[in-house]
């Protein structure tokens, strides 16, 4: 008996699991080796003080009911072992007949600490299931729904989940049911869809695009059962993307519509951009070009160089922008256009140069308008000069011709006196004789300088003053000035010397510029009566005073400075005025503004 219980002992020692034999005062008297591991020899002492680390009996002790003959099996933690144990609690026998309680303690901690993790997973996965922004399935291989999100519900316009489950998907839920046998193909043979678009409907049968990406769930014996994934709802994002490529299309027509040439180059200079105007002005179509031509081709030699030099001078907020600079460039048949060049170097997100972009505005038109101007504006000057001239010769022969008629009639009565054989008489001859020489040189010099009378003919007001505005369009934006027009339609023409008129509004116009030197509004008007055209020129600029507005008709009256002029051109254009029967008046406020109002009687056509 003792070789068995030895046995037995033996036995004990080689378990994985612990074994511990309890008598009925609860003291310990076995242990096998794996016990002693986990509590330490607590042999001979109270189990409550070895197992449960307690100085008292555990409120949850088996004992007496094992001692009473019951088996029993429990989980417990041991504060003093740190681990989980599965017991199983059997009453034993000894040889005296006592009874004792036989206790196995399995190590099931491994287990346990699984568990938690795969309830944690289990609650995550669920947690991320419910909470995910995109709609999560699961469906079977015949059509329905076997568990979706609370994202897809939302969604499709369900309810309640349970509303959900119970549609048929081809034709409750794809908008076109043929969809759904393309996708059960494609995920069946490749196993996955990542990204397929295919459009929904909701339950009031609203389409709605999704991204739907998913794969195959197989059973253990490899069977198909059933499809899971999840759907992103691509609303927005279509609507954004029509928006881009709405707002794209709207830049395109501007940049291809626009009528100055647009261009734009990469920092190598191949062209990537050039539009309708780019291919009239300068004769290259855009086929030709993109991605074909290096801008540099455009630009006569050496300035393309030069303008990209131009963009990165200037301070830090100016640098990378060009405005308004003039260039010349090369057209494809060798011509050159003239014009003005803005430009700019075009960055990416990382501030790294990626392009440079530039607009060209094609001046040639305006540039030999200006020319003509020039040339027109000379022979106005020179005219306004001869008729100067004319005045003050006029006065002058006005003051000499008197005396010299008198010194005249003089001498012719002196000769009367003096007999022809007379010595003196020849004297008085010769002085009559240059006497009369000098009148008709008087008037000689007043028919030289008296400026050529053109022929007047019924001309239009307000396309004389369309033209002249037109014209001094770039000087006056220039200067600040801005020009307001207020021309009366179907205005009557005038009979008068188109030529004369033109230098009248020269002369007002630059006046007006010359009264704003740091800008102002310029502002035409014209009406009209039965009788009468009415024109007023206004400016916004210094104003005349007072004690001048009386004398700024008069001959060589200036307010400007000698460098400006001698103070004839008020006093020409009001000359012209009054030979064509109008009249010129002014009002004007020091610091406000000044107004020309110029009158010429209607030209009434002939029947």
């Amino acid at each position: 008996m003792k070789d068995d219980l030895q046995r037995l002992i033996t036995i004990f020692d080689l378990m994985a699991d612990g074994v511990c034999l309890i008598n009925k005062d609860l003291t310990i008297e076995y242990m096998n080796s794996v016990m002693v591991k986990d509590f330490g020899d607590g042999v001979g002492h109270r189990c409550h003080h070895i197992l449960e680390d307690r100085s008292e009996i555990c409120h949850r002790c088996t004992a007496t009911k094992v001692f009473n003959g019951e088996k029993l099996r429990r989980e417990m933690y041991s504060r003093r072992a740190h681990k989980f144990y599965d017991i199983v609690e059997v009453p034993f026998v000894n040889e005296d007949g006592t009874t004792a309680k036989l206790s196995i303690y399995r190590d099931v901690s491994a287990k346990k600490r699984q568990e938690e993790r795969l309830k944690a997973s289990k609650e995550q996965y669920r947690d991320l299931f419910e909470h995910v922004g995109c709609g999560v399935f699961i469906s079977s291989k015949e059509g329905k729904f076997l568990d979706a999100n609370h994202a897809l519900q939302q969604m499709l316009g369900y309810p309640s989940r349970e509303e959900l489950l119970k549609i048929d998907l081809p034709n409750d839920l794809y908008l076109r049911p043929e969809d759904r046998l393309k996708f059960i193909e494609t995920i069946e043979r490749e196993g996955s869809v990542i990204n397929l678009e295919v459009e929904f409907k909701k339950k009031d049968g609203t389409p709605i695009p999704v991204l739907l990406t998913g794969h195959v769930r197989y059973d253990s014996k490899g069977k198909v059962i059933g499809y899971e994934g999840i759907n992103v709802d691509q609303t927005q994002t279509k609507q954004m993307e029509r928006e881009i490529r709405k707002t794209n299309d709207f830049l395109n027509n501007i940049i291809h519509n626009s009528p100055n040439a647009i261009m734009a180059a990469d920092m190598r200079g191949t062209i990537i951009l050039w539009n309708q105007a780019a291919e009239e002005i300068l004769g290259y179509k855009t086929e030709d070009v993109v991605g074909k031509l290096n801008i540099t081709k455009v630009y006569p030699e050496g300035m393309a160089k030069k303008v990209m030099g131009k963009l990165r001078q200037g301070n830090v907020r100016r640098k990378g922008r060009l405005k308004f600079y003039p260039v010349v460039l090369l057209k494809k048949d060798g011509q050159i256009a003239e014009g003005n060049l803005s430009a700019s170097i075009v960055n990416d997100l990382n501030g790294k140069e990626m392009a440079t972009v530039g607009i060209f505005m094609d001046l040639k038109e305006r540039l030999e308008m200006e020319r003509r101007l020039k040339t027109t504006q000379e022979q106005l000057l020179q005219s306004e000069k001869l008729a100067a001239m004319g005045r003050l010769t006029s006065q002058i022969a006005h003051e000499l011709n008197n005396p010299l008629y008198g010194i005249m009639n003089t001498l012719e009565l002196m000769k009367t006196e003096i007999s022809p054989a007379n010595n003196r008489r020849k004297i008085l001859e010769m002085a009559l004789s240059e006497t009369v020489r000098l009148s008709e040189l008087l008037h000689k010099m007043l028919t030289f300088s008296k400026p050529d009378q053109k022929e007047k003919q019924p001309v239009d007001i307000n396309t004389i003053l369309d033209e002249i505005l037109l014209l001094h369009e770039k000087q006056f934006r220039e200067n600040n000035i801005i020009i307001s027009t207020e021309l009366a339609a179907e205005l009557p023409s005038v009979l008068a010397s188109k030529n004369q008129l033109r230098q009248v509004f020269l002369n007002m116009f630059k006046n007006a510029g010359d009264a704003m030197p740091d800008g102002g509004t310029l502002t035409v008007r014209t009406a009209a009566d039965d009788r009468e055209i009415t024109i007023d020129i206004a400016d916004t600029g210094i104003g005349i005073k007072e004690e001048n507005i009386n004398n700024i008709f008069e001959a060589f009256f200036t307010t400007k400075s000698s460098v400006k002029g001698v103070g004839l051109g008020l006093s020409v254009c009001y000359g012209f005025i009054v030979e064509h029967g109008g009249d010129i008046q002014v009002t004007s406020e020091l610091g406000t503004g000044t107004c020309f109002t110029i009158t010429l009687p209607a030209y009434a056509h002939p029947h």
